[in-house]
């Protein structure tokens, strides 16, 4: 599972608004301006661009009381908006598309190019793989990819669309799409709360960490 282009905006407008109900913008200490190519440490998050450099401590107490509220008072988050790749398998997505309201996704087609190119080992969530003692799971995996692999060239020889039918039909659930998502930090906060103990490593391990990665995600998304 992977995280690319991460880009992370709004948030001089988040706190200006968060403001608004009291009026009290004279009280903001927070100094904003657009860095580009933020790095970070974790080799699967890349290319950040973040328009937040400091937020003050006035706002940030001012936020985190909003966020302890509850969710009709922490509105802001809502407008801290947050793109980004996500390379994930199937049953991930499942899962992640319980989220609907404030998310949009665009998604590489497997109807239209899934018979573009070979499928091998790569195109399959493999990062946790092993080998179980009292299941040759490792066999089961090469006959699959072998069968998929040769549906595939049998379509592209023939155009004969029962093969390409019985392709889609025997494809797992591990198989990776990527996504481009664009969501917000509330979002995110109600994904974390959810799933951060979550069986799945892609929850509770990859997502967790690229979460954290994010600009203020300890003192926004982890309060």
């Amino acid at each position: 599972m992977k995280f690319a282009n991460t880009e992370v905006f709004n948030f001089e407008g988040a706190f200006r608004g968060m403001r608004n109900p009291l009026n009290s913008w004279n009280k903001s200490d927070s100094i904003f301006h657009y860095v580009k190519s933020v790095e970070n440490a974790h080799s699967d998050i890349n290319a950040e661009s973040v328009d937040c450099c400091k937020l003050g401590e006035n706002d940030l107490k001012l936020a985190q009381s909003l966020i302890r509220a509850g969710s009709e008072h922490r509105k802001f988050l809502r407008q801290i908006f947050v793109s980004v790749d996500i390379t994930a398998p199937l049953f991930w997505w499942k899962e992640f598309d319980t989220y609907k309201v404030g998310t949009v996704a665009n998604s590489t087609s497997t109807m239209h190019k899934l018979a573009s190119t070979p499928i091998t080992r790569d195109c399959f969530e493999m990062d946790d793989f092993s080998k179980l003692p009292l299941f040759d799971n490792s066999t089961v995996w090469e006959q699959l990819i072998f069968d998929l692999e040769r549906l595939r060239k049998i379509y592209n020889e023939t155009k004969d669309k029962r093969y390409w039918k019985e392709l889609i039909r025997l494809l797992p659930e591990s198989w990776l799409q990527k996504r481009t998502i664009t969501m917000n930090y509330e979002n995110i906060y109600a994904m974390i709360k959810s799933r951060k103990n979550h069986k799945l490593s892609e929850w509770s391990k990859s997502f967790i960490e690229w979460a954290e990665s994010l600009p203020y995600a300890k003192e926004l998304l982890f309060i």
